[in-house]
């Protein structure tokens, strides 16, 4: 932890003064969201004023707004916390949770997670049925133990698996993320993973192209409407058709050069014992 460890929150500031309410700081509307003192965040945390302090110090958590003398904290800073207190459990340096942090704020201002999830746009396409996963960033963690890097981190953000949204991750896709997660269990290297999945990106980017080619040549200048609601109920008729030749494709050709690896790999063994 930090210098004292999780703890008792002792007295932070002027005593008697009360904590900002759910609606608001003490004699302002009611349209500001919860707000602490430091003492009150330290409690609420479960960490110590000092460890706060420790904290605030090393830039692990963002400058509170302040009024006057008065510092006030709110519910970001209340997860960051809870999500350093958790990551340090998990084994990770304050140091490496520093950098992780760093790249979590930078990738705000990467792509959202509607523009991620194609939900910035009124046309519904009928192909992807993937289920977007919500993860505080010690749950990803979890997912991927010990691998979770400001590199990879950065490779998923940027190959567009997770976008950030207020304090939490959404992952596009939950069979992408525990199919990644398998791979990682099973030995392969997450960075590994992650540039795979970014040469596969590119190559089913080509094959949806070649289908969409197929479908403004041949199918859509067929449609005498042309809103979105009808060409969305065309697009359905022929989704199911597109991803059947796709995945017959997929599984001939893993056929193919997964035997062609497997031989090679038997003729080398073979070539090894007789020598």
């Amino acid at each position: 932890m930090g210098p004292d460890g999780p703890g008792r929150a002792g007295p932070d500031g002027p005593a008697g003064t009360a904590a900002t309410g759910a609606t608001g700081a003490p004699g302002a509307p009611g349209t500001r969201k919860r707000e602490y003192r430091a003492h009150e965040l330290a409690e609420a945390a479960g960490i110590t004023t000092r460890t706060l302090r420790f904290y605030r110090e090393r830039k692990l958590l963002p400058p509170p707004r302040r009024e006057g003398r008065i510092a006030w904290y709110d519910e970001h800073h209340l997860a960051r916390l809870r999500s350093i207190t958790a990551l340090l459990a998990r084994g990770h340096t304050l140091g490496g949770i520093a950098d992780l942090l760093d790249a979590f704020e930078k990738g705000r201002d990467a792509r959202s997670a509607a523009e991620v999830m194609g939900l910035d746009t009124t046309l519904i396409t009928p192909f992807s049925q993937e289920t977007p996963v919500r993860l505080t960033p010690e749950e990803l963690a979890d997912y991927f133990q010990g691998e979770v890097t400001v590199d990879n981190l950065a490779a998923s953000l940027d190959i567009g698996y997770v976008a950030i949204d207020g304090d939490e991750f959404v992952h596009t896709s939950r069979r992408l993320l525990e199919g990644s997660a398998e791979l990682v269990a099973k030995g392969i290297p997450l960075a590994a993973v992650l540039e795979a999945g970014r040469e596969l990106r590119e190559r089913t980017d080509e094959i949806a192209a070649l289908f969409a080619r197929l479908f403004r040549t041949h199918l859509l200048p067929r449609q005498e409407a042309t809103d979105p609601a009808a060409l969305n109920e065309l697009l359905a008729r022929v989704a199911p058709v597109a991803k059947q030749v796709v995945e017959a494709e997929l599984g001939l050709a893993l056929d193919r050069r997964v035997r062609a690896e497997l031989e090679d790999l038997m003729g080398e063994s073979e070539s090894s014992s007789g020598e």
